[in-house]
């Protein structure tokens, strides 16, 4: 077997032909809006962005923004809570708080995955923002615990919840506030090929439901039910709880170089239409933070280096996040 590495970065070209013979399945109905909702694609060839550092500059950009604005609506449902003294809104104001410091973290790795690859580390830092997501992790579990303790004292020990209606306010501006984080982070996410910004947003929009949740405790307590408050925090702490099962999952499929099927099929896919290919043997991809590496092992009769350039090529017109992709070439039979 000869490898042939190519680099051909900004090459990309129309192959005139669509991905219809691929298997994109998805919920319909209702299940299917939900789908969209909290499980949106990280990979879009159209609108990707190709350029390593053009990404990691909108990545930062889209967390420096959304940084501000749930910091600014952590500090508006704070001064609510002070005045109402109401569980649910603390809950929901910690988790946010919480959401605003995991982007910390992602900040930083978008900052390391810039720096050039070392002798020591010869495939850069772009695992850094996989990494990132190890204390997104421990924050959540952190903010789950509190509100979870906080919900659980107060409904043994009752307190009269005081200015309802800001309350009720309050959890208004935490759904705008998270929701407008979420529709940010996961277009950004979704153009650079982030699966860490994307589940950063998906998991803003998971607790801007939540922060409707604190309406409805409100509305409770307006009801003449007034353990309607601890009881909704204590559901949030059990939402958030539910949240941090599928955070864990996406970041250990990540740290063990898990990938889309998906994307694996676009590749192959890209490979069987380049002229010469007699087969394409293997075909593997794994994320390194927001960037693709892969490679391929494919059989031709014609001339190895040549067809090798053209599969390379072919690939990255396919998958645009792509840095690293090697291409092994064996005789055919």
């Amino acid at each position: 077997m000869h490898d042939h590495p190519h680099d051909h970065q900004g090459h990309h070209h129309d192959h005139g032909h669509g991905h219809g013979d691929q298997d994109h399945t998805h919920p319909a109905g209702f299940r299917g809006v939900l789908h969209g909702l909290f499980v949106p694609h990280t990979h879009d060839a159209a609108d990707a962005i190709d350029d390593a550092m053009e990404a990691s500059s909108a990545g930062i950009r889209a967390l420096r923004i959304s940084l501000v604005i749930l910091l600014v609506t952590t500090v508006l449902q704070a001064v609510v809570f002070f005045l109402s003294g109401s569980v649910a809104l603390l809950a929901d104001t910690v988790h946010n708080f919480s959401d605003a410091l995991t982007a910390v973290p992602l900040w930083v790795a978008f900052l390391l995955g810039r720096r050039a690859a070392t002798r020591r580390y010869t495939y850069g830092f772009g695992r850094a923002e996989d990494l990132a997501g190890l204390f997104i992790v421990f924050v959540v579990l952190l903010s789950a615990i509190v509100a979870a303790w906080q919900s659980i004292e107060r409904i043994l020990n009752p307190q009269p919840l005081h200015n309802v209606g800001w309350v009720i306010v309050a959890g208004v501006i935490g759904f705008l506030g998270n929701e407008a984080v979420a529709i940010y982070r996961i277009r950004v996410g979704r153009r650079i090929g982030s699966a860490a910004l994307v589940a950063d947003g998906v998991h803003a929009r998971t607790d801007g439901f939540t922060s409707l949740a604190v309406v409805l405790g409100g509305l409770g307590v307006l009801a003449g039910f007034p353990l309607a408050d601890p009881i909704v925090g204590a559901l949030i702490s059990v939402a958030i709880f539910v949240l941090l099962i599928g955070t864990v999952r996406s970041i250990g499929r990540r740290l063990l170089d898990g990938v889309e099927p998906e994307l694996v099929e676009r590749a192959r896919h890209a490979l069987e239409h380049v002229d010469g290919i007699s087969a394409v043997e293997r075909v593997r991809l794994r994320w390194v933070g927001h960037r693709l590496e892969g490679d391929a092992v494919i059989s031709t009769r014609g001339e190895p280096v040549a067809i090798a350039a053209e599969a390379e090529r072919s690939v990255r017109a396919h998958l645009r996040n792509l840095d690293g992709f090697l291409v092994g070439v064996r005789a055919a039979p």
